[in-house]
């Protein structure tokens, strides 16, 4: 658990004044076993005497998980009724009334029926936080924001229900529940996962071998990079630990930018890393209609590429980018041959030579791309 319970002599429990932990389970497809481990963790909880609830839970009919749900107290959830269709949600009212010290939240990223109060899930997860509840979540890698193009064009499907990534960055602790994609073939074939009327399409579809190996790779690799930034982030001598690459693309007002996005993007993407573009703007400098369009361009392609890209303004451009290398854990720079006339290289010297005095130490590779005039 996270947080030493108080209880008085007559067991209310006495709620402090905090933000609510929260732990989310994680896994790379349904059926992995991310609810029935959150059932499991809540019923040792429970044993050692925590207030344990389950606000919502999905089953989706299979019976190991409703069996392991037997004993634990379910708030039960709101319902409407629209054009003769019964819904149902999490109470999330009832749950914060009732105030439990953890409450089981299954599928973050579920969109809530028309006219809640929230729209999404996460948000009513976010409502019990703020009122000093735990609480423990579950969710598939697909849903993350910022995976979402990547996810498409690994397994054809366009995820529509999504979460953003600073829920996971955000989360107290994130558990991996990983089992092969052999032993997800099984479960799926056993009837584990969907009824018999789905197992064929979905071995076929969104289950093939190759999606499920992607997959497992992302949600491994997701939760190796916040592990990687809460090393970075605590203080040992400054020290940092980059278990995965980072790319970072110097894009520029000249029309070869598009090409070193493109690069770059595919640098990342061999190398499982993220994608990092970087404009450096003169501040006395105003850029032209058609160099705006060019750098709105190049931000749209670099986000397309699933990247983030950065619009800074600085006189020293070389420096800016050490700094921002530095800030971002980069591990690679993918830069442009130089546009410079060679009278300026011999008078101010080479771009690319003060880049590399600057990086040195940093440890961090240089990729100097020739690309068109």
């Amino acid at each position: 658990m996270f947080h030493n319970s108080t209880i008085s002599p007559d067991s209310t429990y006495i709620r402090p004044h905090r933000r609510g932990k929260h732990k989310i389970f994680i896994g790379m497809a349904p059926g992995v076993g991310k609810t029935y481990k959150m059932l499991e963790e809540a019923h040792q909880l429970k044993q050692d005497g925590i207030d344990v609830v389950i606000g919502v839970l999905e089953t989706h009919g299979r019976k190991e998980t409703a069996e392991k749900a037997l004993g634990l107290e379910i708030i039960p959830k709101t319902v409407t009724i629209r054009e003769k269709v019964t819904l149902q949600e999490m109470d999330t009212d009832a749950i914060v009334k009732r105030s439990p010290q953890l409450v089981l939240v299954d599928e973050l990223a579920h969109t809530n029926v028309p006219g809640s109060l929230r729209e999404k899930r996460y948000q009513d997860v976010e409502e019990i936080l703020n009122a000093g509840i735990d609480v423990y979540s579950t969710v598939n890698i697909q849903h993350l924001e910022s995976l979402n193009d990547l996810v498409a064009r690994i397994t054809g499907v366009v995820v529509r229900e999504r979460i953003p990534d600073r829920i996971l960055d955000e989360a107290d602790a994130v558990v991996v529940i990983d089992v092969t994609p052999e032993t997800l073939e099984e479960r799926l074939r056993e009837g584990k996962i969907y009824g018999s009327e789905k197992i064929q399409q979905s071995l076929e579809n969104f289950f093939q071998r190759r999606n499920l190996i992607a997959l497992r790779e992302l949600a491994l690799r997701e939760v190796a990079d916040t592990v990687e930034e809460d090393a970075n982030t605590s203080p040992l001598q400054g020290q940092t630990c980059n278990i995965r690459e980072r790319v970072l693309v110097c894009v520029s007002t000249y029309p070869n930018s598009v090409q070193l996005l493109r690069r770059g993007a595919r640098i990342a993407n061999y190398m499982n890393g993220r994608l990092y573009a970087i404009f450096i703007a003169n501040p006395e400098r105003f850029l032209s209609k058609k160099e705006s369009l060019h750098i709105d361009t190049c931000e749209k392609l670099c986000k397309e590429f699933g990247g983030e890209f950065l619009h800074v303004k600085s006189y020293n451009v070389a420096p800016e980018i050490a700094q921002v290398a530095a800030k971002y854990h980069i591990t690679q720079i993918v830069i442009g041959e130089t546009q410079q006339p060679r009278w300026k290289r011999w008078l101010k010297g080479s771009f690319t030579q003060r880049l590399m005095e600057l990086i040195r130490k940093q440890n961090i590779d240089l990729h100097i791309i020739a690309t068109e005039k």
